[in-house]
């Protein structure tokens, strides 16, 4: 377990992943990119007071951001990690997802089971419905983001734009993953497992974890016309994994 208390122990974490990914040639980094400039992006909001409670969206963030790097050190030792991130984890040793693939993989698990589960943490013996608004003003940082990198891939690869425009199977396939649903869904799920006692939230955690796991197949498995595609997007994505981290975080 990393000892992370801090927003910017957060930080440290994540650019220590990117480095290694970058050295190591691991698509890992991808997901760490993009969640890099959400966390910064929710440390400006903090330091502006963007949020209701400044001190509450920072442990948030901290309890939020551990269980992805603790499945991310656990996977590296050849620990267990729960069945969605064992997944996601699993596709980054398969040649053929794309980037974008690579992202919505990482969001699935960490959005759609994580967060639920920091927000019934962080809302511990207290109202979790005070912390709603805050709630929806982080996944408004995570769609902004999302949107911008896909916008900054689609600049890079010209052949995911086009696709995205003409291909209506691909994009209602992107519209079902968009934040909104994410978002939605994680809520539920927290609202769902607020307050229960200790020894309920083991059996309530891993029903979810096993629906979010099946969930990931659509990603990777999505129909043979969708494969196909990603399959022409995944040959023209030129470079290294070091050059499309740097282009996710728009560096190039």
């Amino acid at each position: 377990m990393l000892n992370i208390n801090s927003i910017d122990d957060v930080i440290a974490a994540l650019e220590k992943i990117i480095a290694e990914a970058e050295k190591n040639n691991d698509v890992s980094g991808y997901f760490a990119a993009l969640y890099l400039k959400v966390t910064k992006k929710v440390k400006e909001g903090i330091e502006t007071n963007q949020f209701e409670d400044g001190p509450r969206m920072e442990m948030l963030d901290v309890i939020f951001a551990s269980r992805y790097l603790n499945a991310y050190q656990a996977w590296k030792k050849n620990e267990p990690v729960s069945a969605s991130w064992k997944k996601t984890f699993e596709s980054s040793t398969d040649f053929w997802p794309i980037v974008l693939q690579h992202l919505l993989m990482g969001m699935n698990a960490h959005i759609n089971l994580d967060l639920g589960v920091a927000a019934a943490a962080v809302s511990k013996e207290k109202n979790i419905y005070a912390l709603q608004n805050d709630f929806n003003k982080i996944n408004e940082i995570l769609s902004s983001l999302v949107n911008e990198v896909q916008n900054n891939l689609a600049e890079i690869w010209p052949t995911l734009k086009k696709i995205l425009q003409k291909t209506r199977k691909v994009d209602d396939f992107l519209v079902d993953y968009s934040m909104q649903l994410s978002r939605d869904g994680a809520w539920k799920f927290a609202t769902g497992i607020a307050n229960k006692a200790d020894a309920e939230l083991p059996v309530l955690i891993e029903a979810r974890d096993k629906k979010v796991a099946e969930k990931s197949k659509i990603i990777i498995n999505s129909g043979f016309i969708a494969r196909l595609i990603f399959g022409i997007i995944r040959i023209s994505e030129l470079g290294s994994v070091k050059q499309k981290i740097a282009k996710l975080q728009n560096k190039l």
